[in-house]
C-alpha cells in the first residue's frame, strides 16, 4: 500500500496502480483520450500530462504510465500542466481541426487555433492507438496495425485493404475517442438481420424482467465469435466485462445443464411469440427500414435503446408524419383470425410518444377499437384531442416510393372512400401467436389445444387456470392473448392453485380409469402410442402393458383401440353399460 498527495490530499494506492487510475477511483478529473481500463497505458495523447514532484524534483509525466509510488506528488491542474496541455491540443487540431472531442477539449482550455494549418480538415484520427491496442490485447484478432512514419503515420489493415481476419465486431468504433473509424455495411444486409441495428453482447432483455439479470449474446459476444472462428485456439479473447464484473458473476465456460426436479405442480407460462409480417407482402416489411414492428418501435423508443429513446427514422431525421396498421395478421382469414387483445393499446400509446416527442402527423388505420378494460377508453379519447387521424378501415398496402418515403393506402369506411397518406414512417401492430414449439410442450405435459394453436383450459368459466392434465396449470398468453393486468391476475391465480394443491398432501384421483387385463394383452404396445397423458407403461419382464393410475384421464382412447379387448375402463365395462340400457326399459 502506498500513500501519494494529489492537489494537496493524501490517497492510498494499490500495488502496481498508475497515478491516472488512483485519481480517477477518488474522482479526481485528468483528461485523456488513449487510455481504456483493460487495456496497456500507452500514453499516446499526452493530455493526462501531470506534474510529478519526487525527491525534491519536479517534472512532467503522463499519469496513466506513471507508477503510484510512495511518497510522491502529484499535481493535475498546475501553469506548467495546463501550458503542456493548452500544446497538445493545438497540434491535435491542426491534425483533426473538425473532430468534436478535440473541439470541446480544446474550448476548455482556451485553445480556439491551430499551431500549423491542417493538411486535411476531415481527418479525425489523433494516432491515439486505442484501436490498434483493443484489436491486438482485446479481440485478438490483429487487423489493426500503424503503418508508415512522421506525417504519413496512419492506422489500418495491411496494404489498407479489407482483411478477412476481420470479424466486424465493432470494437475499434466503440473505443476510437473522435469517431474516426466507422463500419461499413449493407443496408440491406443491416436490416435483414436486426432492422434496428445490432444490440450489445450484453444486454438486458427488458427493464422489468424478473430477476433483472443481463444475458450475454453468444452471436456478437467477441469472445464466442473468435472460440468458433478459431475452433477453440483463441480462447482468451475480450473477457471485458468478465474483468470488470465487481461481482464476479460471469463465467465464459459455464454449459447448459438439465437439473430433475420431483414437483407437485406445473405452471406452463410459455408466453408468446411475434407473427412475422413477412408473411403479408402487401406490407412491404423488410423492404424498407422505416417499416417497423411494434415490438421493434418499443426498442427504438426505449431510453435504453439504440437512439436514447429519440424517434427518428433509418437517416437519423425525426420524421413528419408516423402512419400506425392495427390488427396486421390479427383478424385476417390469410393469417390468424382472432384478436390479439392488447395491440390496440399499445398503437395508442405509440401514438402519444410520437406525438410528445417529435410532434409528427400520426395516422391509425384500424378496424375496431378495442378498449375494453379500465381508463383505456378514456385514454383513447385523449389521443383524439391529441390531434391524431384515426381512419377507421383496415390499411391496405404499404408501398415504397423511390424517394424512401412510404405510402399507405387503406380504406375509410366512415366516409365510404379509399383513403391514401405518403408517410416517413409505417408502424404495424403485428399480431401474436403460440410459441414455435407449443406441440412439443403440449405432447410433453398432456395439454389439449384450441383450433387456434393456444393451449386448451379444463373450463373457460369455471376452471381458466387448470387442463386436463392433473397439477399442470397455465397462466398468462400461452393459453390466449392477453394484456398484462390480465396477465397478472391470471397467473396470480393459477399460483394460488399451485398453493391449494401442495397445501393438500394428498391428491384425489377419480376412479375411472383404464386397467388391463393382463392375461389378455398380447404385448403389441399399440395403446402406449395412443394415450394422450403417457399413462400407459411397458413392463418388459413380464411382457405386458399396465396403467398408472395416477397419470389415466379415464379418456377410453386404449380401451377402443386395444386389438386383443385387454384393457377396460373401471366402472364403464361392457356388462355395466348394457346393465344401464337394460334398466331404462324395465317398468317400475
Amino acid at each position: 500500500m502506498a500513500t501519494l498527495t494529489i492537489d494537496g490530499k493524501a490517497f492510498h494506492a494499490e500495488e502496481g496502480q498508475t497515478v491516472l487510475e488512483v485519481a480517477r477511483e477518488y474522482g479526481i478529473e485528468i483528461p485523456t483520450l488513449c487510455y481504456h481500463p483493460l487495456l496497456e497505458p500507452y500514453g499516446a495523447c499526452r493530455l493526462c500530462t501531470v506534474e510529478i514532484i519526487r525527491n525534491g524534483r519536479s517534472k512532467l509525466e503522463t499519469a496513466c504510465t506513471y507508477p503510484a509510488w510512495d511518497g510522491i506528488e502529484v499535481k493535475t491542474d498546475s501553469s506548467p500542466v495546463r501550458e503542456a496541455r493548452k500544446t497538445v491540443l493545438a497540434l491535435m487540431l491542426s491534425r483533426c481541426p473538425e473532430a468534436p472531442a478535440i473541439q470541446d477539449l480544446a474550448r476548455q482550455y482556451g485553445v480556439t487555433k491551430p499551431l500549423f494549418p491542417a493538411e486535411d480538415p476531415e481527418q479525425k484520427c489523433i494516432l491515439c492507438g486505442l484501436c490498434v491496442r483493443t484489436c491486438h490485447e482485446l479481440v485478438k484478432a490483429r487487423v489493426l496495425n500503424f503503418s508508415q512514419r512522421g506525417t504519413d503515420r496512419q492506422v489500418g489493415p495491411p496494404f489498407l485493404e479489407e482483411s478477412s481476419q476481420c470479424i466486424g465486431c465493432g470494437a475499434c468504433t466503440i473505443v476510437c475517442p473522435t469517431g474516426a473509424i466507422e463500419i461499413a455495411l449493407e443496408d440491406v444486409a443491416v436490416y435483414e438481420v436486426k432492422p434496428l441495428g445490432p444490440t450489445g453482447a450484453v444486454w438486458v432483455p427488458s427493464m422489468q424482467a424478473v430477476p433483472l439479470v443481463p444475458v450475454i449474446d453468444k452471436d456478437a459476444c467477441i469472445h464466442f465469435r473468435q472460440l468458433d472462428r478459431s475452433d477453440g485456439d483463441i480462447a482468451d479473447a475480450c473477457q471485458a466485462c468478465q474483468m470488470l464484473c465487481e461481482a464476479d458473476a460471469i463465467d465464459f465456460g459455464q454449459e447448459d445443464e438439465i437439473v430433475e426436479l420431483d414437483v407437485g405442480a406445473i405452471v406452463v407460462a410459455t408466453g408468446f411469440q411475434m407473427w412475422d409480417p413477412h408473411e403479408l407482402s402487401q406490407y412491404s416489411y423488410g423492404e424498407s427500414p422505416n417499416i417497423i414492428t411494434g415490438m421493434e418501435f418499443e426498442r427504438l423508443s426505449n431510453s435504453g435503446g439504440i437512439t436514447g429513446g429519440e424517434i427518428v427514422t433509418a437517416d437519423g431525421e425525426r420524421p413528419d408524419k408516423v402512419a400506425i396498421i392495427h390488427c396486421v395478421g390479427s383478424r385476417d382469414h390469410h393469417a390468424h383470425e382472432y384478436c390479439s387483445r392488447f395491440c390496440c393499446m399499445y398503437s395508442l400509446k405509440q401514438a402519444h410518444l410520437v406525438r410528445e416527442s417529435t410532434g409528427a402527423e400520426v395516422y391509425e388505420f384500424y378496424m375496431d377499437m378495442r378498449t375494453s378494460s379500465k381508463n383505456y377508453e378514456e385514454f383513447y379519447e385523449r389521443l383524439q384531442g391529441e390531434g391524431v387521424t384515426f381512419v377507421r378501415g383496415h390499411g391496405a398496402e404499404v408501398e415504397v416510393l423511390q424517394d424512401g418515403k412510404l405510402r399507405v393506402r387503406g380504406e375509410d369506411a366512415d366516409l365510404g372512400r379509399l383513403f391514401g397518406v405518403d408517410v416517413d414512417m409505417v408502424i404495424l401492430a403485428s399480431a401474436i401467436e403460440p410459441q414455435q414449439d407449443a406441440d412439443r410442450v403440449a405432447a410433453l405435459f398432456g395439454l389439449g389445444r384450441g383450433s387456434d394453436g393456444w393451449f386448451a383450459e379444463a373450463h373457460p368459466k369455471l376452471r381458466p387456470v387448470e387442463t386436463d392434465a392433473p397439477g399442470v396449470l397455465l397462466a398468462g398468453c400461452c393459453q390466449g392473448p392477453r394484456d398484462i393486468p390480465d396477465t397478472v391476475a391470471h397467473a396470480d391465480a393459477a399460483a394460488h392453485q399451485a398453493a391449494t394443491i401442495l397445501s393438500r398432501g394428498e391428491v384425489t384421483i377419480s376412479p375411472v380409469v383404464a386397467v388391463v387385463d393382463e392375461t389378455l394383452c398380447s404385448a403389441c404396445k399399440t395403446c402406449l402410442s395412443l394415450c394422450p397423458y403417457s399413462a400407459i407403461d411397458f413392463v418388459d419382464e413380464e411382457n405386458v402393458a399396465r396403467v398408472n393410475e395416477a397419470l389415466c384421464r379415464g379418456c377410453g382412447t386404449c380401451v377402443a383401440s386395444c386389438p386383443a379387448g385387454a384393457l377396460t375402463a373401471h366402472h364403464f365395462t361392457s356388462e355395466q353399460i348394457l346393465a344401464q340400457i337394460e334398466s331404462l326399459f324395465q317398468t317400475t
